[in-house]
């Protein structure tokens, strides 16, 4: 197999240096990315909230809690239930708690926290956004979307409320009012990168792939180490007939998770316009590898190849 074209891999400690909790939603036209965002203490965003794409298939990323596998959170809920018991009446260490709770998966222990915590403080905004985020974890949308208004309605200023209100929006056809919410957290927040990001995607969902790809360009610029923006940025390039561009940053996503199946399928498909059948081919096979049900891979594979099987004879 022929080596692929390298990029600069950079070690893991500077591949995310985005704030604690959250991390770029990402959602790619296809079968999409799985960069979503991670519950925050306060929400930074996107990377603290929320990114998204457009699609062939079934993938509606949402803001996604990051998982811990090193069990740092666990150790984390204990000492956060330390402070709860010296503190019982400060709503921040609840919100706190309620971050790490949704970073295990535990979601139910995570709203009780966050509720708590808006109990103590009817005006505290990050607890609303980060129990929306949770209420997305578990497909209630509609309270969701009622917490992330709650929380612009507490503060008309909180950046990350309008990243995630914008998100669900945008999963729920709402296109302008997406819009209008990330043009002003771009307003409030006018160096982050997730609520550029946000915007991008929105543009992509949309076909307006020049506005998309200036977002994802800026949204590099702010934070080169994330893997999202450059598929999402790959896919808009695909779609504007811009392969190399497009290979370019397939690689770069790749280098940060060499175990993305949509990057190796979309960068097959850059490969397969570009007129290069071979690595198109060996890009769909990555792919498989990784998720055989790839839709975007299996149906490269079948124009070049005539079907998947053929990937993996022996």
């Amino acid at each position: 197999m022929p080596c692929f074209t390298a990029v600069k891999i950079f070690p893991p400690e500077c591949r995310f240096p985005v704030p604690a909790y959250f991390k770029l939603e990402t959602k790619v036209f296809a079968p999409s990315i799985r960069h979503l965002a991670p519950l925050s203490l306060t929400l930074v965003a996107l990377g603290l909230s929320a990114c998204g794409t457009t699609s062939s298939g079934p993938a509606q990323r949402i803001a996604v809690v990051e998982e811990d596998t090193q069990g740092t959170s666990t150790v984390n809920i204990a000492s956060l239930s330390d402070v709860i018991q010296r503190n019982p009446n400060d709503p921040s260490a609840y919100n706190t708690r309620g971050a790490a709770y949704a970073r295990v998966g535990n979601y139910s222990s995570a709203m009780t926290d966050f509720t708590k915590a808006v109990q103590l403080d009817p005006d505290y905004a990050p607890a609303y956004t980060n129990r929306a985020l949770a209420l997305r974890q578990t497909n209630r949308n509609d309270q969701a979307l009622a917490d992330f208004s709650r929380a612009i309605q507490a503060d008309p200023n909180y950046g990350p409320a309008y990243i995630g209100r914008a998100n669900l929006l945008r999963a729920q056809g709402n296109f302008q009012e997406a819009l209008n919410d990330l043009n002003m957290a771009t307003r409030l927040l006018p160096e982050s990168a997730e609520a550029l990001h946000s915007r991008g995607l929105l543009y992509q969902r949309q076909g307006m792939h020049p506005q998309a790809i200036l977002d994802f360009d800026a949204t590099i610029d702010r934070n080169p180490f994330v893997g999202a923006p450059y598929a999402a940025r790959g896919q808009s390039l695909v779609a504007t007939n811009q392969y190399d561009k497009a290979i370019e940053d397939f690689n770069a996503a790749l280098n940060v998770d060499p175990k993305d199946a949509n990057s190796w399928a979309w960068r097959g498909v850059a490969l397969e316009r570009k007129g290069d059948r071979q690595q198109a081919i060996e890009s769909y096979q990555r792919a498989l590898n990784i998720d055989n049900a790839n839709s975007v891979a299996r149906q490269g594979s079948s124009r070049l190849q005539g079907g998947v099987a053929g990937l993996f004879r022996s």
